[in-house]
């Protein structure tokens, strides 16, 4: 297994923890590097990608599709459209020069292993520089992994913005 790509030529059904953790790295890496195909390798292709808002009673918004959401993929699909764009500058909300960014993880915890699936829990905090100035968002991620494969993807991603007071677009390499 490489750690860059963690392919391996048997099922990755046994992820150990430091493979977990270097998982995560490289994928955070990818987006720090701009590597937007490489980013897109970590993703199933039905796989949703949400950052739920929070409502006027501090609370997580819970449906997607009927509530407030400050990002939603219903799947692989949507997230390659907005790499896409980023790509091409073809968006609004990604402008040249793209942001410097750093990504941080702490506090990996598996929450559950069933069969090939392992659901996780982290905190991150990434710095991004732009425009002469410093930005900086954190919160708390959720992911289902299927290690069923030769490599490990991702197919559920809940992203929970905790400083959710920004005075900017808020976007895939940001969190």
């Amino acid at each position: 297994m490489t750690i860059a790509t963690l392919e391996r030529p048997t099922a990755a059904a046994d992820l150990s923890y430091d493979e977990i953790q270097a998982f995560l790295f490289a994928e955070a890496r990818a987006l720090d590097d701009r590597d937007w195909d490489t980013w897109l390798t970590f993703y199933h292709k039905d796989c949703p990608f949400w950052m739920p808002a929070w409502d006027d009673y501090d609370t997580l918004t819970e449906d997607p599709q009927n509530e407030m959401s400050l990002m939603f993929y219903p799947n692989k699909q949507g997230i390659e459209d907005r790499v896409f764009r980023i790509k091409t500058d073809r968006s609004s909300a990604t402008s040249l020069p793209e942001p410097r960014t750093n990504h941080y993880l702490s506090g990996i915890e598996i929450l559950s292993r069933e069969g090939s699936e392992i659901t996780l829990r982290f905190n991150w905090q990434t710095l991004s520089y732009r425009y002469s100035k410093t930005d900086q968002h954190w919160g708390t991620s959720f992911y289902t992994i299927d290690t069923s494969g030769p490599k490990p993807l991702i197919t559920n991603k809940k992203v929970v913005l905790k400083n959710d007071h920004i005075h900017h677009v808020i976007d895939v390499y940001h969190i």
